[in-house]
This record gives C-alpha cells, structure tokens and sequence, in this order.
C-alpha cells in the first residue's frame, strides 16, 4: 500500500503541455510511481523544518525515515502531517509523534488542512481505483482534529483534493473535475453543490483563502508557465502575481495577512509538481509585491508545502525537505 502516497504527487505529472493525458502513461503511474521506485532502491529521510521569515533561520524540528508530508501547525503548538496514507500528530515541544484517529480512512493524501479554529482537519482520500473502468476517486472528507469518525463532503466530482478553508469555517475551496482539466472549485462545508471557480486550459491548483476573506490565492498555467494568481472568492478579477522564470506553486497567505509564502522550482517544470527537485521557499509581501528568498535551495518538491503551514504568529512556516540514499 505503499503507492498510495505517492498518488497526488503524480496527480501533476499526468499532464503534459497540452492539457491531454496519456492514458498508458497514466496506467503506469498510478501502479509504479516514480518515488516508489525510490524508496524500493533507496533510503528516503524526512527533515521536517521551520523558517523565520524575517531572520531565515531554519530549525530542523524532526527526522524521519520515509516521506511524511505537508505540515500543518495547529495552534495548541503542534503539526499535522501524513504518512503512508495516515495521519500523524507531532508535538513541538516534546517530540512526540502520534496517529490521529480517521476512523476508515486510511489512503491520505498531502491534501489536508486545520480549520481556522482549529477543531477539525479537512482530509482528501483515494477512494476508489478501477483501471479497466477508468475509474480513479479522491475525495474530501472532514474529521475532529483529536481523531474520530470522518464524513464525506464531496461524492460527485471523480476528483477533488482539499487545499483551502475560508475564514469563518463555512466553505472548502479545492482542485477538482477530471484528468483533462482540473480547475478551483468551492463546496459548503457541510456538502451540498460545488461552485466552479476557474475555468480555463491548464492547470488551476492550491486554492488558499487570505484571512479576510477577500481573495482565494491559486497557482495557474494559464500563461504558459506555472504562476501565483489570486482571485476575488467568487471567481472574478483573477490577478498574475507571479512573472518570473521559476515554476511557482501553492501560495499560502500568513495569517496576519501581510505575506504570502510559497514553493518555487528553480527549473521549469510545465504543470507537473514532482518529487525529489531542487526547490526554494519564497516570501511575497502583499503590500509591497516584494519577493525574497526565505530558504536557499533545497531537495524537495511534491509534500514540502502543499497545504497551508504558517505558525499562527506569522512569524515562521513549516515545510519538509528530504534527502535519498
């Protein structure tokens, strides 16, 4: 079962330029995935880390064997990760890492944040694969932070993978729709019908709410390479933040709401997120549109930062790099 973590790093390398897929290549990743093949040869070890974004100290908090995978910092002083489709609880202060309870689920994916008052965790689960059907299913499900019982939010769409929560808890604003064209959509958190966002050639991914509730941050390809946009929550007056020669990817805004934190391949990599690239933590202030580098370059990539991981003081952001043997 291994592979399963691995699927929603390969949700990106499914693509190629033209927005098609190829349906044997697709067969292929989804059964041996590149990563996979890495960790069968290899011996892949996790440095989970924070950054001060105004000093670039950086803080190696954990290591582990294995690839666990986008932290999120709660605000009683701990992170939620994932790990070989499970939940994981690491406590700041003691260094003690826990499962947390998700009930049935146990096919998790990167795709999975707090809510803002921290009392639940928004899951995304690989539901269903059923090659000679073409059937492949993710899901979102919400669970109690502490663990319990999951329920289910989205049941049309084959596809969608969580990665924002507005401010007042009410809505959920994540990437679905099919392999062809995945775009941003947003659902009531209590289910119910889905509200497409975007809807144009490429790939839409990593919607983030800001604080305020004003705009939902997102990268798109819509220009030809991988960029930070930002729209107003109902979809209209999208806006480029991004224009540089880096592949730009899963903007998260500080929780003060002056920031906004983000991955950046160093080398262009058309709408694919992979695993095991040299990559940089980049900081835009949202005053000034200033861009600046917080970490020098690191191994990482898909599982770094997918999914919102700002302290709640926004002073530092928590993110995993990786070597292999």
């Amino acid at each position: 079962m291994i592979y399963i973590i691995h699927m929603k790093k390969l949700k990106r390398k499914r693509f190629i330029k033209s927005g098609t897929i190829l349906p044997f290549v697709l067969f292929l990743c989804l059964l041996f995935p590149a990563s996979l093949f890495a960790q069968n040869k290899h011996d892949t070890t996790s440095y989970i880390q924070t950054v001060d974004v105004k000093t670039g100290k950086i803080d190696t908090v954990f290591v582990a064997k294995g690839d666990f995978e986008a932290p999120n910092w709660h605000p009683d002083n701990y992170l939620v990760m994932n790990f070989r489709g499970k939940m994981y609880k690491l406590d700041l202060a003691g260094k003690a890492l826990t499962q947390i309870n998700t009930g049935s689920l146990n096919q998790l994916m990167d795709d999975h944040g707090l809510s803002p008052d921290g009392k639940w965790i928004a899951l995304t689960s690989f539901d269903a694969y059923n090659p000679s059907q073409k059937i492949y299913k993710f899901s979102i499900y919400v669970v109690p932070a502490a663990g319990g019982q999951p329920w289910k939010i989205t049941t049309s769409s084959d596809l969608s993978f969580w990665h924002g929560w507005s401010p007042d808890g009410k809505t959920l604003a994540y990437c679905g729709g099919d392999f062809s064209n995945l775009d941003v959509y947003t659902i009531p958190v209590e289910g119910g019908t889905a509200k497409r966002l975007t809807d144009t050639p490429g790939l839409d991914d990593g919607p983030d709410y800001s604080p305020d509730g004003k705009y939902i941050y997102f990268h798109s390809y819509r220009s030809g390479r991988m960029q930070i946009w930002r729209m107003h929550t109902d979809g209209s007056q999208p806006e480029q933040m991004t224009f540089d020669e880096n592949a730009n990817w899963f903007a998260h805004p500080s929780p003060n709401n002056k920031w906004i934190a983000y991955i950046a391949y160093t080398t262009d990599q058309k709408q694919n997120h992979p695993f095991g690239k040299d990559v940089k933590l980049r900081l835009m202030d949202l005053k000034t549109k200033t861009i600046t580098d917080i970490t020098p370059v690191f191994y990482g990539g898909a599982g770094t930062i997918n999914t919102p991981s700002w302290s709640p003081d926004s002073k530092k952001v928590a993110f995993v790099s990786y070597s292999v043997k």
